[in-house]
């Protein structure tokens, strides 16, 4: 049995995921950028918190922890790495370790670039990856401590998962993402269905997260670094992939 996905939204346009296992009635929450959004779904729901998972150290991402553990008793997972900086952790983590949450376990990917630590956590069974600030809908996280060929060597191990994964991530970013897009990718007729179909679901207050892994394959540019006609809208016909990254990096830097 898969587990069961619910996103929670949290302060101006951040995302928290609450991860169920309906056997054994085990909760993981990824990420806490508050404590009020994820108590109200657990509570809706009928769900006890089990574990929390924490992709990186940045405060959007943590900020709730505090609070949430004074309500729920929960493990607290994150990285190995970045363990200095990041609340008190039961278990830290390293790429290749296994996390479960009831029944199945999940895989630790190391995804540096928006920050050194970042981590992801893929559960193949249930297909769903969650990623934070590493890929996003449509974009990518800013190279706030890691360098452009960390961040383009970390989405290439996400863009190698099965295409059908569901990837959660970590903000509603994707309409701004979707205009900047279609500036460097113009001629792209998924990019442009995707950016009409992203104005309609905010227009209605509808998230646009999660997205499919096959979406981002075929619209977001940040993947599309290695594609020829990309690079030749860019004026990089002959650059490598890395450079080619950094240069949509920048551009979007200053979109």
């Amino acid at each position: 049995m898969a587990l069961e996905i619910q996103t929670v939204p949290c302060l101006s346009d951040n995302y928290a995921f609450l991860v169920h296992d309906a056997q054994t009635g085990e909760t993981a929450v990824v990420d806490v950028p508050e404590a009020g959004p994820i108590l109200a779904a657990l509570d809706k729901r009928g769900w006890t918190l089990s574990h929390v998972l924490i992709t990186h150290h940045h405060w959007d991402h943590v900020a709730g922890l505090e609070a949430l553990l004074s309500a729920a008793q929960a493990r607290v997972i994150g990285a190995a790495d970045d363990a200095h900086r990041l609340p008190p952790l039961d278990t830290a983590v390293r790429e290749g370790d296994a996390v479960h949450i009831g029944n199945e376990a999940g895989n630790v990917i190391s995804v540096p670039g928006h920050t050194v630590g970042h981590i992801a956590y893929h559960f193949p069974q249930s297909a769903v990856v969650f990623t934070a600030d590493s890929l996003m809908a449509l974009g990518c996280g800013r190279l706030f401590e890691g360098t452009a060929g960390q961040m383009w060597d970390s989405l290439s191990k996400l863009a190698a998962l099965p295409p059908e994964t569901m990837v959660c991530s970590g903000h509603e970013y994707t309409l701004n993402n979707a205009k900047f897009a279609i500036t460097v990718d113009p001629e792209n007729p998924a990019l442009k269905s995707r950016l009409d179909a992203t104005e309609t679901a905010r227009a209605q207050d509808r998230p646009t997260v999660p997205s499919t892994l096959s979406e981002e394959l075929a619209t977001n540019p940040f993947l599309r670094a290695d594609e020829p006609a990309l690079k030749r809208q860019l004026g990089m016909p002959d650059a490598d992939a890395v450079d080619v990254f950094a240069e949509i990096r920048r551009r979007k830097d200053a979109f």
